[in-house]
């Protein structure tokens, strides 16, 4: 690959037209992402580890329990780190929109809207947060508009 497609390429995952908006998206929902994702791996805020994890992934029907434990801890423990920095924003959102279809397709979509009733309402607010993240970009105070410019010098 030529360095010209290499730059051309970074400048497609790291550029971004968004201003300042995307910011109020990215740390808040990159708090819920690392702090879900930190539950996953680490048992941290209460959570359950990836053994616990491993196990009620398991009890819905997505197996291997701990290796799927262990996917959507990472993707939400390192795409919601990656939105908090604002680096490689659109990567991360990208694994973060997947992660939220199979919470809501594999785990959610039975039960309703609502959260009461353990439906997909918070997962499909993640998804949209995450799905705009993916379109816009990291936005004006990030690490990726700070590469896209050097990128264009």
């Amino acid at each position: 690959m030529s360095t010209a497609n290499t730059t051309s390429l970074l400048q497609r995952i790291v550029g971004t037209n968004a201003g300042w908006s995307a910011l109020a998206l990215r740390i808040p929902v990159g708090i819920i992402f690392l702090a879900h994702g930190a539950q996953k791996l680490f048992g941290a805020f209460g959570g359950y580890g990836l053994e616990g994890t491993g196990q009620f992934m398991a009890s819905l029907g997505l197996t291997p329990g701990y290796l799927m434990a262990l996917l959507a801890g990472s993707a939400e423990f390192f795409g919601g780190l990656a939105l908090i920095l604002g680096l490689l924003v659109r990567p991360g959102a990208a694994t973060l929109v997947f992660a939220m279809l199979v919470a809501i397709f594999g785990v959610h979509i039975d039960k309703g809207l609502f959260m009461a009733n353990n439906g997909y309402e918070f997962a499909l607010a993640l998804l949209a947060a995450s799905l705009s993240l993916l379109i816009s970009g990291a936005g004006r105070l990030s690490l990726d508009a700070m590469l896209a410019a050097r990128g264009a010098r």
